[in-house]
């Protein structure tokens, strides 16, 4: 089944939606995941804790770490899903640009 997944859901606010931007905060407990999703939109991520990732996608599987406050860009078309891998719980800010 395309998008299930085991592991409990993170969960997303969203902060702000206007005709510029979608805001989401992403809340992730240890082990939670966003769930296979697909992009639509360029986006930059701001970590608000330090982020142990493991990033699952069509290439296989593998764990980034990113600092609190150490931001990156990705452009559209971004195929994942996203896991808290760490022991701890982990925040940040995706910034969608329409």
């Amino acid at each position: 089944m395309p998008g299930y997944s085991a592991r409990p859901p993170a969960i997303p606010t969203v902060l702000q939606d206007d005709d510029t931007v979608r805001i989401t905060r992403w809340d992730f407990t240890p082990g939670a995941g966003t769930g296979h999703h697909i992009h639509g939109m360029d986006y930059v991520v701001v970590p608000l804790t330090d982020c142990h990732f493991l990033i699952e996608d069509p290439a296989g599987s593998r764990e980034v770490f990113n600092k609190a406050g150490d931001p990156y860009r990705r452009e559209a078309g971004v195929e994942h899903n996203v896991v808290n891998n760490g022991d701890k719980p982990m925040a940040f800010i995706e910034i969608e640009y329409k």
